[in-house]
């Protein structure tokens, strides 16, 4: 199938916080990004960047309390999701037929207590008015596309009678089911072993590629999203610090974290290295850069000067850092 490439979601400044007993922890600070249809989009960062709350927070999925999304708009196919109230008709509506999400560990996502067969034919039942004789069929092919064998079988086990791996492969397609315009993989694959991780990331490409669906791929992993992704957004410290083509990204990294990922990912018989030091508070923020103790290619106007919006550089390349903003001239 040709694929067609039209603005699916377009976010705007969002901004999410966490209320905590020690301050307020600004998770998700002013985030902007888009994804089309048909296309793959890479979310990288260390843990605690804000990849998955930001993911969450599109989904109304932030538990409140302690969370809150303060602002931002979040426009799927023209509507501003984050007008909605979680538990509304309308959001309740897109989780699941027109967004699906894959998170990271799929057994406190699905129900021990409900066998597989029923939790998957809910989500039929729900969305699309099927019978559950109907759905239960449905169910099975698409157990069976994801390569579990023995399909109408395993409908009646619960859970905990399937390994992690096989768990996985539910949520696929249980995240399939409705053929959804966009599906979000939260660290998928990031708790099971190398083969089963690069079996199942080939499946979902398969799946998303076959019915031209937009995939988010949030990962700490930039070899993934190297293998897998059209653009990347690179996370840190709540905010996104360089976006770009996979191969912008990889070739010409514009922010000195970006840079510092792309060292740690291993490579045959070169030593591992490592970014040094430690992300910052994300309640006391620092006022300039919240990579300058990291940074270092760092000048004296990192020290002064607040750190910019993201920036283009190049054609659908940008960055937020002070430096190579300068260095082209956009400042």
């Amino acid at each position: 199938m040709e694929r067609t490439y039209e603005r699916l979601l377009t976010v705007e400044g969002l901004t999410t916080e966490f209320y905590t007993e020690r301050g307020t922890v600004i998770a998700v600070n002013n985030v902007s990004y888009h994804i089309d249809s048909g296309e793959i989009l890479g979310i990288v960062g260390e843990s605690g960047c804000g990849k998955s709350v930001s993911q969450l927070s599109i989904m109304q999925l932030v538990p409140s309390p302690p969370g809150r999304v303060v602002s931002g708009k979040a426009e799927f196919m023209g509507v501003n999701l984050l007008q909605f109230k979680p538990k509304s008709r309308e959001m309740c509506a897109v989780r699941g037929r027109d967004i699906s999400m894959i998170f990271q560990e799929p057994m406190t996502s699905l129900n021990p207590a409900m066998s597989i067969g029923r939790q998957m034919a809910e989500v039929l039942t729900t969305h699309t008015g099927m019978s559950k004789n109907e759905a239960l069929e449905k169910c099975a092919d698409m157990l069976d596309q994801v390569g579990i064998a023995d399909a109408k079988k395993r409908l009646k086990d619960y859970p905990h009678q399937f390994s992690g791996g096989m768990r996985q492969r539910v949520m696929i397609a249980m995240a399939m089911l409705c053929t959804p315009k966009l599906i979000i993989a939260d660290e998928a694959t990031t708790a099971l072993d190398a083969t089963i991780q690069a079996q199942l990331l080939e499946l979902l490409y398969e799946m998303v590629s076959k019915h031209n669906i937009a995939l988010t791929m949030v990962t700490h992993n930039l070899g993934i999203v190297a293998r897998y992704a059209n653009r990347v957004n690179v996370m840190y410290a709540g905010r996104v610090v360089e976006s770009g083509t996979t191969k912008q990204v990889w070739a010409n990294p514009l922010h000195p974290y970006t840079e510092g990922l792309i060292s740690c990912v291993p490579k045959l018989g070169e030593k591992l290295e490592a970014i040094k030091g430690m992300p910052p508070s994300l309640i006391n923020r620092p006022p300039t850069c919240p990579f300058l103790n990291r940074c270092k290619y760092r000048q004296a106007c990192c020290f002064t000067e607040p750190v910019p919006e993201l920036t283009e550089i190049e054609d659908g390349h940008s960055t937020t850092c002070l430096v190579r903003i300068k260095e082209a001239g956009k400042l």
